[in-house]
């Protein structure tokens, strides 16, 4: 199998993290969408990472698809509960935090755009999903050490992941001064060696 990648995406480090956790041996080919040699649209009509090619050369694509299919590839470390209603209890969490991401992603490109251009009205309502998202989060982790079920799963995974895009876009923010109990779960994350080795590079 081959992962196309931006080494700088929250939704390619989800899946970089999954493999790891998995120990699903992997291609990681660099691919950085919009800029003029990306080859990302050959294999995403979207033009989007991360995608996932796999031996018989079918592309898979989004993240949450391509993490659930590597919950089935191998048996090591399950990330997804067998029963259904434990499962979309589980994407639940996923699609939050990526939700979260999706806004802030928009939030970032809006500010790329010359000053005169951007909308001050967008910027706000994407904010607000941000903020409303993130106590969402810290609402349902209450006091709890792992997001679902009382262990490691794909929503601790996608949780981190939207944290640390955060922390690496958006220091400002300070969302760990509003929310310690998210700050401590990320902690938590920040000393498996999943998390520390797709940790966006610092230049970037």
């Amino acid at each position: 199998m081959k992962l196309y990648t931006s080494f700088t995406s929250p939704f390619g480090r989800k899946v970089r993290v999954v493999l790891l956790e998995k120990k699903i041996d992997c291609q990681l080919i660099e691919d950085v969408p919009n800029t003029p040699d990306s080859q990302i649209a050959s294999v995403n009509p979207l033009g989007k990472v991360p995608v996932l090619i796999l031996d018989d050369g079918k592309p898979l694509y989004d993240s949450s698809v391509i993490v659930d299919y590597l919950d089935h590839v191998s048996p090591v470390g399950k990330l997804l509960p067998a029963e259904h209603r434990q499962s979309v209890g589980v994407k639940r969490w996923e699609a939050l935090a990526d939700g979260i991401i999706d806004a802030a992603i928009l939030v970032m490109n809006e500010r790329r755009r010359p000053p005169a251009q951007q909308s001050g009205d967008w910027l706000t309502r994407q904010q607000q999903k941000i903020d409303q998202g993130l106590a969402g989060l810290s609402a349902d982790l209450g006091e709890h050490k792992w997001c679902y079920g009382g262990h490691f799963s794909l929503a601790d995974i996608a949780v981190g992941c939207c944290l640390g895009y955060l922390n690496f876009r958006f220091p400002e923010l300070d969302w760990a001064e509003r929310h310690p109990n998210l700050a401590g779960l990320y902690a938590l994350l920040g000393e498996r060696p999943s998390f520390q080795d797709t940790a966006p590079p610092a230049a970037a």
